[in-house]
Formats: C-alpha cells, structure tokens, sequence
C-alpha cells in the first residue's frame, strides 16, 4: 500500500484525488492552510489527516503530490527532493493514474464542473466508477471502468493529458492571467485536441468549438438543428426542463433534467452524445439524469425567511448571465438580485464592460470588493469602476450587509469565485438575528 502525501490538499483537484486514491485503500494525508474551505469535508468525513503546512510532515517512503499553486521552493517539497522521496505535480500524476480505464476529460471555459458532475452521476448508473469533480468531490472505484475528471485549461495544465475521450463545453477568453488574447486559447485547445485518442464531444453551439480539429471524430451537440445531437420541443418549467434528442436529425429519446437554463440543455446534451457513442442503453441515461441534484457552488439553493439565497461559482460574465437565466426560469415572478464579487483584477479589469451588461440583467446589483489573487498585481482598480458602468448598482460590505433588507421574497445571487459565501453567511444570519428580535 503506497503512503501518499498531498502538499495543497484543500485545492479543488488535490480534494478530489485525495479522495480518490483513500478510496482505493491508499494511506493518504495532506497539508494546507488552517483556514476552512468546503473542498475539505470530504476529507474529514473520511478521516483524512489534514495538518498545517510542514516540513516535518514529509518522510522518505512518501510519494508526495504537490499542487500547482505550490512551487518547488515550498518547504516540504524541498524537504521531500533532500530526503529521496518521490515528488510529482498533481497533473502529471493525474494523467498516469487514468491510463487505468477508460479516460473522459470534461473541458472549457464555463460548465465543466457541472458537466463533470453529471457525467459521473449518469455514468454510475450503470455501473460503479471513478471520477474527479472540480467542486472537490472525488470517488476511486478499484478497476474502474471510466475514469471521468475535470480538465481545466489554466496554464495549459490539461496537456498532460491524454483521454480517451475529451468534452469541450465552449472555449472563450478568460485567465487574462495567463492567456495572451483569444488566439492563445484557441491554441491551448486546439494543442489539446490533439492528445485525444477516440473522439470529441464538442459545443458546436460555439462558434470556437466548431473550429477545432483533431485526428479523431469530432461529434457536435447543441440547440441548432445542424448539430450531430440537438435537442428540440424544449420544454421549460419552474420543475425544470424536457427536450427531445436528435442524432443527426433522426430522433433518439426523450429526456428531463431538473435544472433550468439553456446551458443545462447542453450539458445533458454532451453527457447523451458521450453515452450513445458507447452503446449505453438510453433509457437508463434518462431515468440518471432526472436524479441529478448537482455539485457545490452550482445553483446551490438556500431558503431563508421566505427568500431565496443562491450560492453560485458564477466569476465570468458569460456565467452570469446563465445564472441569471437559470433564476428567472425557476423564479419567474420574482425579484432577481445580483450580490457580485469579482474574481481578481486581472479578469475584472479586462472584461469591465462585459461584466456591467451581463449584470445589468438581474433587477438590483450589489457589488462585493474584488477578491484578488496572490499572482496579480492590483493596480488602481477597484469595484466603483464596475459599479459605475451599472445603474443602481451598489458596493456592499459585510458591516452594512442590512442593506440586502426590503426584498421580501426576492431571490439573491451570491456570485463569484472568492469567498463571496461570506457574505451569503452573514446575510442568513443577520436575517436570523431580526426574527429573533
């Protein structure tokens, strides 16, 4: 039995891998900072020992994972390399540990959480497997038949890869971080393609999507009619959503999936087309995806005092307005409010204008202080600069979040990628402290 040890444990990917290889009857630990993110749970409830950052924590028969926000100068992978223990990134590890089974990379630049997340519900239906989900919620199955996990782009980490099968939700610019302009994207995906060994599964919805091209199939799906699986007769409820399948034109089946949106239509879309490319039976894919409840920080719904509070990843204009689709949808006769808080400065100030027209759709705006990144520099940006493109839009702060009252019954949507939960948490609980008055 291998000891493993993963240096950033509470990151998102590091959670889920963590989760896996115990679940395989690995002995795993980690280390991280003390304070609490939900990526973390899972691993007290598996009694995974999460300790502070130490050199200490690093003995010679360790295979050490280290996580990318972590560099080679961090203390305990210095201490590992003195000692001869192994050290190896999370994703060159990742990419070794798939060759196991069947390998579905879930990629692009908005849903791969949710789409991964599906995928693996569907999927477990028919039999038991592994996957990663990006919202930090792993599972090892020991001779898994597919292997599904989410494949992120940032710093062209998902070319270590090489999947059997990658799903491409949609391809546009962000991580101004990293990625030059659009051209730089489309090359980080394009070089991705080209590492996929069965097929694509690709949003030909998106003008980016359809311009990829790979030395496998490249099977497109999506709203429009002249994509290999679309869906049609769409049906839109507060309950969620029905639609028929269609596989190049011929009908498929009919399906219903608990979500609202647009955007959910074609994460189900992508996870039928995977499922038909392999022979699953559709009837069974339809009964998994009306059980779907989700993943973290999705839509994830709150009932409070007769509103409604949403917790919501949402960090990209393109994902705000999905979110704010999905809200009318589901909450069509009441008030929709927008509680924002942008995700570093770099993104913010490079998508200003975007960001002011896709929350203009919501009825009221609030807007959080930018929560910036430890890579960036912050420059004299600040969130009035976006407030200022936005009518009526107001800056919010924790010691004044009252001013969220007077909205009775509204639905409030805590978005971003920060710790804007904070401020969901203190609303719920400023709520609770005027009923006990």
């Amino acid at each position: 039995m291998t000891k493993y040890h993963f240096t950033g444990i509470k990151g998102s990917g590091m959670s889920s891998l963590a989760q896996i290889l115990h679940d395989a009857s690995n002995e795993v630990q980690g280390s991280d900072v003390e304070k609490h993110f939900f990526t973390e749970d899972p691993l007290h409830a598996r009694s995974i020992n999460v300790l502070p950052f130490s050199a200490d924590n690093i003995t010679k028969e360790m295979t050490v994972i280290a996580g990318n926000a972590f560099p080679d100068s961090h203390p305990e992978i210095v201490r590992a390399k003195e000692i001869g223990a192994t050290v190896i990134r999370y994703h060159d590890f990742l990419a070794d540990y798939m060759k196991k089974s069947t390998s579905i990379a879930v990629t692009g630049t908005h849903g791969k959480t949710s789409t991964t997340g599906l995928l693996a519900h569907v999927l477990s239906g028919f039999e038991p497997i592994s996957y990663l989900i990006g919202d930090g919620t792993g599972k090892g199955v020991k001779d898994s038949p597919f292997f599904v996990f989410e494949s992120c782009e940032y710093k062209r980490h998902f070319l270590a890869y090489e999947p059997d099968y990658a799903i491409i939700t949609n391809i546009d610019y962000d991580h101004p971080d990293y990625f030059e302009d659009m051209e730089d994207v489309l090359d980080a995906f394009g070089e991705m393609a080209s590492n996929v060994k069965k097929a694509i599964i690709a949003c030909g919805d998106d003008v980016n999507c359809q311009a990829i091209q790979a030395n496998v199939p490249v099977v497109l799906y999506g709203l429009a009619k002249s994509n290999d699986f679309s869906a049609a007769n769409i049906e839109k409820t507060a309950a969620g959503t029905k639609f028929d399948v269609f596989v190049r034109n011929e009908f498929y089946h009919s399906f219903m999936i608990p979500m609202p949106g647009d955007h959910a239509v074609k994460n189900a879309l992508a996870v039928i087309a995977l499922c038909q490319y392999e022979g699953l039976d559709p009837e069974v894919v339809a009964e998994r995806l009306k059980t779907f409840t989700g993943v973290k920080r999705r839509f994830t719904e709150i009932e409070t005092d007769g509103a409604v509070l949403i917790d919501d990843y949402a960090h990209h204009p393109t994902e705000i307005r999905a979110t704010l689709e999905s809200a009318r949808q589901k909450y069509p006769d009441r008030e929709v409010i927008a509680v924002f808080q942008p995700h570093t400065f770099t993104r913010t100030a490079a998508l200003l204008d975007e960001f002011a027209e896709s929350l203009k759709e919501a009825d009221l705006v609030y807007l959080c202080d930018i929560f910036g990144s430890a890579r960036e520099k912050t420059g004299n940006l600040t969130v009035d600069d976006l407030a200022a493109k936005i009518p009526g839009a107001c800056h919010l702060t924790i010691e004044a979040i009252d001013a969220l009252d007077g909205h009775d019954g509204a639905v409030f949507l805590f978005m971003g990628a920060g710790d804007v939960q904070k401020y969901l948490t203190a609303y719920q609980q400023h709520s609770a402290a005027k009923k006990t008055v």
